[in-house]
């Protein structure tokens, strides 16, 4: 015999609830039959609520009984808690390996050799790039993670609304093969400066800190993932004086 479920889910011109299409998800990827009961307006949603003495919806139900809401369907099928818990390097793991491989694109289409030196500067030009857009997408919370670790934006706070900016200029420049003269001393300083500041705080004094490279609301540890940014960008800037003729 099929197992059943009943489902309340708000359903309005306005608004459709995302958990209660992922209830519904669940439910059918557990192999129950789902009697859909969309709550088509405000009223008659705070109705359901008034009746069943709930304050949310989605509300799921089995065998007669009332499981809850979204959380409490992935406790019943002893899923884990939903969303990114703790700290988490996965923001940066996904930056990291999508510029790679745009990295390996690029080098492929316009001709050069997939494992060179091209590929591994335009990879960091690129991973650059892409974590400044993280820190420019909120610069104040960027900027009160960034000034608790950076020496010279304790100094200077100002320098931590500059940050970002830098980062992407370089990250251009690379891109756009501009003067080493122009990109490098910036990339050595952002990077220098970077690189100092990761090791006092984290390997001198053994704070324990949020990283701020893919933005301030990150829980991204602070430690081997900023330092490695950093010292990219050392790598970069040292290349680019190398490569002048």
């Amino acid at each position: 015999m099929a197992k059943s479920a009943t489902l309340y889910r708000m359903v309005t011109n306005e608004h459709i609830c995302p958990f209660g299409l992922k209830s519904k998800d669940l439910l059918k990827r557990k192999g129950y039959k789902v009697d859909d009961k969309p709550l088509t307006s405000r009223e008659e949603t705070d109705a359901f609520q008034q009746k069943h003495n709930v304050d949310t919806t989605p509300q799921t139900f089995i065998d007669n009984e009332r499981i809850g809401g979204y959380d409490d369907l992935r406790t019943y099928f002893n899923k884990s808690e939903p969303g990114q818990q703790g700290t988490t390097y996965t923001p940066v793991t996904a930056i990291f390996a999508v510029t790679l491989l745009l990295a390996f694109a690029f080098s492929y289409s316009t001709g050069f050799a997939l494992f060179s030196m091209h590929t591994v500067m335009l990879f960091v030009a690129l991973t650059m790039g892409v974590l400044a857009i993280q820190k420019l997408r909120d610069l104040y919370s960027f900027s009160n993670s960034f000034i608790t670790y950076d020496l010279f934006a304790m100094k200077v706070v100002r320098y931590a609304y500059v940050y970002p900016f830098l980062e992407a200029f370089v990250s251009i420049g690379m891109i756009a093969g501009l003067s080493a003269y122009i990109v490098a001393p910036i990339s050595l300083f952002i990077g220098g400066v970077g690189a100092v500041s990761v090791i006092k705080a984290v390997y001198i004094d053994k704070r324990e800190l949020k990283c701020a490279c893919v933005g301030g609301d990150s829980n991204v540890p602070l430690g081997f993932v900023s330092l490695t940014e950093n010292l990219f960008m050392i790598a970069a800037g040292i290349w680019m004086f190398i490569k002048l003729p």
